[in-house]
């Protein structure tokens, strides 16, 4: 009798899996030594829980009896979260580029039993159609190509895989502007100006490109950059994407104009977007963006933060088997809950008709609405009522693991939104997050681990998490000063060049020289969904190097964004983040250390930093010995006795101290 090995598992994905007549087995060295000892090759399937097409296939083929029976008999089959292991899902991709091209989930592939590939793909449907191949069908043809042809397919995969091997050119160069200036210009060229975005649908948020842009439009003083920035901001927010009723951003728009989305919601996204909305109205002062940002991280508060503080992956684009169903509305279901009247004037303005624009239904959104910014005295009653209904009507499934990566991302955010907003809820949110990870996600070496869920931590901390939690401790110290977070990232950072840096070609590999080793060591450098963890590495040593003045990060700095300049030559515009990051070191930066005599900083002085990007440290009596070991410089500064003393040093020249923030303020 099969026995499916899932059932062990903590993740929710492999979890969904283990009630089907597939013999899964985790990834893992006993699947390996059972196709070895059985002469089998390996079925790898790799996706995550909220994906859509991932539940397609699994009702069609692995819930099937006849496929079940057939993986069964001559294949290893193994399943892998993406999520918990990124470093599995970032060397199979790769093959399934290199093999066809493009890549997405689920993604299967087949393997020798020493883990070599020699076929990939993504969807397959259980039988061919339309041109498609079908699951069957291939493991009908690769059982009887394993018995006649064996040596040829073993040699196709040692062939591959040598490929990915290969050794990298060290492609370092010096960072200059004029990457910064092409990537403008091809944005420039693929700007939709209607709907905002760029290129044509499917459209992705991509908020680093929009955080770049603006960073850009802030240095170089071009106002187009800001106005692709903000019409894209503006477009997502109106459009369907945003969830009008509860807040908080799908995946991707599968139209131009941001109507109609994927509607699965991922932590990473809303973060990222949140942060991106954040920096929108910092450099306009338009509180309508202050206000998206805000209802995104309340959603993520509300619906996807543990008991415990830190927060789940994802909810689910399937409501009752059915893509989108709960986000959308009919006219009488608004008039039920509203009345006749309030309903008719609701519908108007969110575009929710009888006739529907979506199969099912009607995706609440403002793309036709002329007053989409005026937020009405009592429209948020009636979404908090439409809200509570859908609740009720039917539920979302919710990804509830904990990956330290995409932690780090709401972290920074939630540090920025106390930054901008002044509310404590978000500060108390972040701090309560970053306890978490630190009491939870740590091995006994002080290693980070990957993935938490019910009340287990494992799987080896990889790049992004180092990185993604290093930025979140850099925005952490902005936001309360505890010099803490400036060792923590220190630390961590400490820990990135011992275990991940190619001191052969430049960069940071994705795994540790002392975790599992794959077919093929992955290097990510190129920006996804999310910044890349080199991208993100390069963006904390560069601020490393502007808050500390220590040679140390000025010169680990210098290294990563020659390393990625670089890999961006080639495309820039797919290196937002490591643009971003050399915005840091290309232009002339303002640095500011506050001493105070009193515990707390003064007044006003957040947001004085925020407001003009000021890279900023606080001394105290009480932080003096602790920011010393992080920043030796401040040292050297004198403890005033009373009010507190101002130093500014802009473009490398440091002025003398003044005692009032209003004059500093009247310097800036």
């Amino acid at each position: 009798m099969p026995e499916n090995r899932l059932i062990h598992e903590k993740s929710p994905y492999l979890l969904q899996h283990a009630h089907n007549p597939v013999d899964w087995y985790p990834w893992g060295e006993e699947a390996f030594a059972k196709a070895r000892a059985e002469e089998k090759p390996i079925f790898l399937s790799i996706g995550y829980s909220t994906c859509h097409w991932c539940h397609v296939m699994e009702r069609e083929s692995f819930e099937n009896q006849g496929v079940a029976e057939l993986l069964n008999a001559s294949f290893v089959p193994i399943k892998v979260d993406r999520e918990e292991r990124p470093d599995i899902d970032a060397v199979y991709m790769t093959v399934c580029q290199a093999l066809t091209g493009s890549g997405g989930w689920p993604l299967n592939l087949l393997l020798t039993p020493e883990q070599l590939p020699f076929w990939a793909g993504t969807y397959l449907p259980r039988r061919s159609r339309y041109g498609r191949p079908g699951l069957i069908e291939l493991l009908k043809q690769t059982a009887q190509l394993w018995e006649t042809d064996r040596e040829e397919l073993i040699r196709s995969g040692e062939t591959l895989s040598r490929r990915l091997r290969r050794s990298e050119e060290n492609l370092s160069t010096e960072p200059s502007r004029k990457l910064l200036h092409l990537a403008v210009e091809s944005f420039r060229r693929r700007f939709d100006p209607e709907n905002g975005g760029f290129g044509h649908a499917p459209k992705f948020p991509s908020p680093q490109n929009l955080l770049f842009l603006m960073a850009y439009s802030r240095q170089e003083g071009d106002e187009k950059a800001m106005e692709m920035a903000e019409t894209t901001l503006r477009q997502m927010a109106r459009g369907g994407i945003f969830d009008q009723i509860g807040g908080g951003f799908s995946r991707y728009s599968t139209d131009d104009r941001w109507l109609a989305p994927h509607f699965e919601k991922m932590l990473y996204d809303n973060a990222l977007l949140a942060y991106a909305y954040l920096e929108a109205f910092r450099c306009t002062g338009e509180g309508y963006y202050l206000r998206i940002a805000e209802r995104t991280l309340d959603y993520m508060l509300r619906e996807l933060r543990s008991p415990e503080g830190a927060f789940f992956c994802a909810q689910d684009a399937d409501s009752e088997g059915q893509e989108g169903a709960y986000y959308l509305f009919r006219p009488e279901e608004v008039e039920q809950l509203l009345g006749a009247e309030e309903a008719r004037r609701f519908c108007a303005r969110y575009d929710i008709s009888s006739r529907g624009n979506f199969p099912g239904g009607s995706i609440p959104n403002l793309l036709e609405s002329t007053d989409y910014a005026d937020e009405c005295p009592e429209l948020p009653a009636q979404k908090q009522k439409l809200y509570e209904y859908r609740r009720q009507r039917m539920s979302l499934h919710r990804d509830d693991k904990v990956l330290a990566s995409w932690n780090g991302l709401a972290i920074a955010a939630l540090a920025k939104a106390y930054r901008l907003s002044g509310k404590e809820q978000y500060l108390q949110a972040a701090r309560e997050a970053e306890a978490f990870l630190l009491r939870e996600m740590l091995d006994e070496n002080g290693r980070l681990l990957l993935r938490w869920r019910d009340g287990e931590a494992a799987h080896a901390g990889q790049l992004d998490d180092y990185a993604f939690l290093s930025w979140a401790e850099l925005e952490l110290y902005s936001a309360d000063f505890d010099p803490a977070h400036l060792q923590q990232a220190e630390d961590w950072m400490e820990q990135v060049q011992r275990h991940f840096r190619d001191e052969e070609n430049g960069g940071f590999y994705l795994t540790a020289d002392d975790g599992e080793q794959l077919i093929s060591r992955p290097k990510e450098v190129f920006d996804g969904a999310m910044p890349s963890g080199n991208s993100m590495a390069g963006l904390v040593l560069a601020r490393l190097c502007l808050l500390s003045g220590e040679g140390i990060w000025q010169q680990r700095a210098l290294d990563q964004l020659a390393f990625l300049a670089g890999q961006a030559e080639e495309y820039p515009p797919g290196y937002c983040c490591a643009l971003l990051a050399m915005t840091e070191l290309l232009y002339p930066s303002q640095e500011l250390v506050c001493v105070s005599g009193e515990e707390q900083p003064p007044s006003g002085l957040r947001e004085l930093a925020e407001a003009h990007q000021l890279h900023t440290l606080f001394k105290s009596p009480e932080n003096a010995a602790a920011l010393a070991q992080s920043v030796p410089l401040t040292a050297d500064y004198p403890l005033p006795k009373e009010a507190a003393a101002f130093y500014l040093c802009q473009g490398g020249a440091c002025r003398p101290p003044v005692y009032d923030l209003g004059q500093l303020g009247a310097m800036l």
